[in-house]
């Protein structure tokens, strides 16, 4: 049955993002943010699906809802809580949004790949254990299973302008030295995800203040904006989100993420 109104949660940056081998598939492992996402409110009846937002296109909507072969009528809103190209997955989000409002809910992967087959690239926000996967993010597929983020608090922000998903784009790092040494241990995972970021984006703001506040690691979006300080729970510093925001962070947050968030 169709719904009147759905949220998904979007993540906030990737931990990991590269590929898979110097030719591999470009393969990431999401950093699931519970306080981001996409909201979509039927808001008026009709004969055919229109949208408001701006997130998706009203033409790729309905090509995207057409292959998992579910009609969707009406005016829907689509609310995005970030900003569209900051690397917080609000494109995935607001297609997943449709299909559940739409009564999707079939096998996520069938999902993932008519995300893929719409937009070129998706994150795994339909799974719900996507934040424990390697996930091969222009396939749609799992790669292999992953030891889930150690719990932890998240202190970013978005730096810069956006910079929407390019799925044509593979000028990646080779992470599987990093994907291998993976592990559930917070001050392992923060490290290695410091390095993906810093293979992709070099001396990056949230590197300097990471070293300043002492936190963990940091971690970035790959191809958007997002940049965060990664943290022990209990252990932010008074005063962290005032930091970023002096360095010119926009939109700063705090949350908590890992195992049981």
């Amino acid at each position: 049955m169709a719904r009147s109104r759905v949220r998904v949660a979007g993540h906030f940056g990737e931990l990991l993002q590269g590929r898979l081998g110097p030719e591999g598939p470009v393969v990431l492992l999401t950093l699931p943010c519970p306080a981001l996402g996409v909201r979509a409110v039927r808001v008026a009846a009709g004969a055919a699906l229109s949208l408001r937002g701006g997130l998706v296109s009203p033409a790729l909507a309905r090509r995207f809802l057409g292959g998992l072969r579910l009609p969707l009528r009406g005016c829907v809103a689509l609310f995005p809580e970030a900003v569209p190209g900051g690397g917080a997955g609000m494109s995935t989000a607001a297609l997943v949004a449709l299909a559940r409002l739409a009564g999707w809910r079939g096998d996520p992967l069938r999902l993932a790949r008519e995300c893929v087959a719409a937009e070129g690239a998706s994150d795994p926000l339909m799974l719900p254990e996507g934040g424990a996967m390697l996930w091969a993010s222009r396939e749609g597929r799992v790669v292999r299973a992953m030891a889930p983020l150690e719990p932890s608090e998240i202190v970013g922000g978005f730096v810069g302008p956006p910079r929407r998903t390019d799925p044509g784009e593979g000028d990646f790092a080779d992470i599987s030295d990093l994907v291998v040494r993976w592990r559930g241990d917070l001050r392992v995972q923060a490290a290695l995800a410091a390095q993906s970021a810093a293979r992709r984006w070099g001396e990056a703001p949230a590197a300097v203040l990471a070293r300043e506040l002492g936190a963990l690691g940091w971690v970035a979006a790959h191809t958007g904006s997002a940049q965060g300080l990664i943290f022990a729970p209990g252990t932010v510093p008074d005063g962290a989100g005032a930091a970023l925001r002096e360095a010119g962070f926009a939109g700063v947050l705090r949350f908590r993420a890992g195992v049981g968030a």
